[in-house]
């Protein structure tokens, strides 16, 4: 699903992200860009970080 269309970011690469590098919000954005132009997918972002940091925890 595209969480950042502006910038054609998926859930799927935010996740990778995260397990990867353990990317918290502020590296999503710069790495990725999301939330950078219009804002409106910075909560779904953050969502998505949210739950993906939850199951890479257990």
């Amino acid at each position: 699903m595209y969480v950042c269309i502006c910038k054609g970011v998926t859930d799927g690469q935010i996740q990778q992200a995260v397990k990867q590098t353990g990317a918290d919000y502020k590296a999503v954005r710069e790495q990725l860009g999301v939330a950078t132009d219009c804002g409106q997918c910075g909560q779904c972002a953050k969502d998505v970080i949210k739950s993906c940091q939850a199951v890479c925890q257990r």
